[in-house]
């Protein structure tokens, strides 16, 4: 039976205050305007009999005498196969235009999957992108972050990565994305022929702010089901920065005493609780988790990439439009380098990495005036050819097309003595002339 109760107490922001007796946390409530249109809403809070609601929708237009009827259930997902080539907003609700979702209903904010149903990650995620795929690579099941600053192009890396993975079904999660950006996402999937293995849950800046909370929800709660439909699933979240912010800002709202930079002291878990969805499940399919977070001012030691950074399993820097060579890193790499990719990839990469590194210390050198040797003139020219055959984003090589570059790379700049590979592997792999 539900409960209706025809007087508001307070409005705060998308904050609704209504007096009502027996309600759960979660409890999706219908918000009735006198205009004849309606909003919905979920208890948020108790306190004794006031019930805080947060509303889905911009609270403008509701009055103190509206009604609010509670629906006696929870929050949901709609899954569907029908769901693949659909753009829906943080509450669920097609915004692309097409008919109504039906399907199962699916409850969100689920606890993460049983762990002994989990099983060790070990499968490549290709992304022919050689800054991930020879250097750090994507692992099944592994959830990584993008640390970069406002106005680098982190979502056209995560279009790329939408449109070259192998993974079975895409799932691109939106949070404060501007419309530019938005619509960058549908004309890629479209271009890229990828529209009909994607969906897309998008908040907008001007959307309320509980929907960028709910978007991450309904995504992976949505990718869980495909997963155990058998279906490897990618999810890609930007910007989590957004999501954080919005945590915050209903925090504020709420009156709860805050914690580092005026978060919630609840920041880790409420991140915890969407990164952990990332699993390979036995038997079955998968869910990867890629997602962007944007540090404000750059700084790293900002509670949402550090938080994030105990959470994840390594991170992606994206700097001056390209992966950092040496603040990225994947802790699963080892668990596919050498052992599901070719034997001398392991070797290849730590020795590009390392003769890079040395011609940063070449080109500084080279910069401050000093007289450059033999060695510098060598290293400088392996540093440009490595920035443009491997750094650029705009190369797309399959991983195997990518190490052998990597060994021409060598075999243009040094002699087959001076790399320092094992000669087992260089006799085999060294270009031959």
């Amino acid at each position: 039976m539900r409960k209706i109760y025809d007087r508001i107490i307070d409005m705060r922001g998308n904050l609704i205050t209504v007096a009502a007796e027996g309600v759960t946390l979660g409890e999706v409530a219908r918000v009735e305007k006198r205009n004849g249109t309606s909003v919905y809403a979920s208890v948020l809070k108790f306190d004794q009999d006031l019930v805080t609601l947060q509303v889905f929708e911009d609270t403008r237009g509701i009055s103190t005498g509206d009604q609010v009827a509670f629906l006696n259930k929870q929050i949901h997902a709609t899954f569907s196969e029908s769901l693949l080539g659909r753009r829906l907003n943080g509450a669920g609700v097609p915004i692309d235009g097409g008919p109504e979702i039906h399907g199962e209903e699916v409850q969100i904010g689920k606890p993460s999957f049983n762990p002994t149903k989990r099983i060790i990650p070990r499968e490549l995620v290709r992304t022919n992108i050689p800054m991930i795929d020879v250097f750090n690579c994507l692992v099944k099941s592994q959830k990584i972050p993008i640390f970069s600053v406002a106005g680098e192009p982190y979502n056209a890396l995560l279009m790329r990565i939408a449109n070259q993975t192998d993974a079975d079904v895409v799932i691109i999660a939106g949070m404060g994305l501007r419309f530019d950006d938005y619509q960058a996402f549908i004309d890629n999937a479209e271009r890229a022929g990828s529209i009909e293995r994607t969906v897309m849950f998008i908040h907008k800046a001007t959307d309320p702010a509980v929907e960028c909370i709910l978007v991450p929800d309904m995504a992976l709660s949505v990718a869980e089901k495909f997963a155990l439909e058998g279906k490897d699933v990618l999810v890609l979240m930007t910007d989590m920065t957004a999501f954080a912010d919005a945590i915050k800002e209903i925090a504020i709202t709420m009156d709860q005493i805050p914690s580092n930079r005026g978060y919630p002291g609840s920041l880790y878990s409420d991140l915890a609780a969407r990164y952990e969805k990332a699993v390979d499940i036995e038997g079955s399919g998968s869910i990867t988790i890629i997602s962007v977070t944007t540090m404000p001012g750059g700084d790293v030691t900002h509670p949402i990439p550090d938080n994030t950074g105990y959470i994840t399993e390594g991170q992606f820097y994206l700097h001056h439009g390209a992966i950092d060579p040496f603040g990225s890193l994947s802790r699963l790499k080892q668990q596919v380098i050498g052992k599901v990719t070719r034997e001398d990839h392991g070797d290849l990469a730590n020795t590009m990495i390392r003769l890079y590194a040395d011609s940063k210390k070449a080109r500084e050198r080279q910069g401050m005036g000093f007289r450059l040797s033999r060695w510098d003139e060598k290293l400088l020219r392996y540093s440009y050819l490595f920035e443009e055959r491997m750094m650029n984003l705009e190369v797309n090589l399959r991983l195997e097309e990518a190490l052998d570059i990597g060994w021409l790379t060598l075999a243009e700049c040094f002699d087959l003595e001076e790399i320092g590979i094992k000669k087992a592997i260089s006799d085999k792999y060294w270009p031959k002339e």
